[in-house]
């Protein structure tokens, strides 16, 4: 079931977007080569409890952690551990927040240090840039089937393709609510869009073939031809007038 959400709701969502936007900026800051992924986590648990938010991620079906760092040919779900950041690693943080009983969720990928190449320059910036072609799509009187269709002709036009495994996802009281927001989609098919609805979109684009495995933790997914993958979200609330985004970063 859909839930619409009031204005006093977005209101309180607001602040739990302000949450996860403030923190995932101190960690995109943080990251650099020869930090562990799970100082990052350090830092996120610490600055979201700071701020008074506890990280929903934590203890989520068993996650470990309070943040997801995946990098490289990581798609999504890293669990922070030993692993040291090098030089040109492309490093996504996905990053969740409950505040006054309500969930802010954003991503964004980053690289440390170097980039290796021009060709992953273009994967950050496409992948951004789709985000925000699916976020201009997210409107009232529009169609789920318009969000993913706008990412998916955005990515596609650039070489590079969209993952089909993970979607985006309605958001409120609980992380994960109805409706599911896939990246991919034919225009004018699927859920009218209507003011009230909050749902997290997230493009995860890959260098090469979108297919992805998980790998024996349970969590990590990866590329199944080990190229490159890219990470950007936001938490949008549907208004009368449009979408406005809940985590955007100053």
């Amino acid at each position: 079931m859909v839930e619409l959400k009031s204005v006093r709701d977005r209101e309180k969502m607001r602040r739990a977007g302000r949450v996860v936007a403030e923190v995932l900026q101190l960690l995109r800051d943080a990251v650099r080569p020869g930090l562990t992924t799970r100082e990052l986590d350090v830092i996120a648990d610490r600055e979201i409890r700071r701020r008074g938010g506890i990280p929903v991620f934590k203890g989520y079906h068993g996650y470990p952690a309070s943040v997801c760092v995946s990098v490289n040919e990581e798609v999504v779900h890293g669990i922070p551990g030993s692993r040291v950041i090098r030089n040109g690693d492309l490093v996504s943080i996905d990053l969740g927040a409950t505040v006054d009983g309500f969930v802010g969720d954003a991503a964004l990928s980053v690289f440390a240090g170097h980039p290796p190449d021009e060709r992953a320059v273009e994967l950050l910036r496409v992948t951004e840039e789709a985000l925000y072609r699916g976020i201009d799509a997210a409107k009232p009187g529009n169609r789920l089937g318009d969000i993913g269709y706008a990412v998916q002709q955005h990515v596609e036009s650039h070489g590079f393709s969209v993952v089909r495994d993970f979607v985006g996802h309605g958001i409120g009281r609980q992380m994960h609510e109805d409706p599911q927001v896939p990246n991919y989609g034919h225009p004018g098919r699927g859920m009218l869009l209507k003011p009230g609805l909050a749902i997290a979109i997230e493009p995860m684009v890959n260098m090469g073939h979108w297919a992805v495995e998980v790998l024996e933790d349970g969590w990590t997914a990866v590329t199944r031809d080990k190229s490159l993958s890219a990470h950007f979200e936001h938490t949008i609330f549907i208004g009368e007038d449009g979408p406005e985004i809940l985590t955007a970063i100053s």
